[in-house]
């Protein structure tokens, strides 16, 4: 795995945002450093819609923020003195129940040595009931390091 090439999963959130900023901060002015922005998209769970219509808007306002995000993220990279060449921007929808399972068959699939994420700041009842993407990359990764940016 090369450390150098860094995925960083985004949500559109602040903790995603600081996580961002953070990576750049510590890779900015670097050679050989390639930085993926990954953003996984989750279609809406159905329970929660009754028509497929808006099932289809949904999602499609979903990829738009996911989009802008990345735009943004992109742009906060370059300010920090990452060349925009070596940054890809990325959405992808979920392939699994589990985020942290998606960004981490990317990871290995594709040679990433570093993974960097927010902590989103659950609460010990919600991380305990539902999980909490940080919590699972950090017990489940492999061959890699992976950076917790709070």
């Amino acid at each position: 795995m090369d450390f150098k090439k860094i995925l960083v999963a985004v949500d559109a959130s602040e903790n995603a945002r600081r996580a961002v900023s953070y990576t750049g901060e510590i890779v900015g002015g670097g050679k050989g450093f390639r930085i993926t922005l990954l953003y996984i998209a989750r279609p809406p769970e159905r329970l929660h819609f009754k028509e497929g219509d808006y099932l289809k808007t949904d999602f499609q306002h979903e990829k738009k923020r996911a989009r802008e995000f990345i735009s943004e993220a992109k742009g906060l990279l370059e300010s920090k003195g990452i060349d925009p060449a070596d940054i890809e921007e990325r959405i992808e929808e979920a392939k699994t129940l589990s985020v942290a399972q998606d960004i981490l068959g990317i990871q290995q699939d594709e040679g990433f040595g570093t993974v960097v994420v927010g902590r989103r700041g659950v609460t010990k009842a919600e991380e305990f009931l539902f999980g909490s993407v940080s919590n699972k990359i950090v017990h489940y990764a492999k061959n890699c390091s992976v950076w917790v940016v709070e």
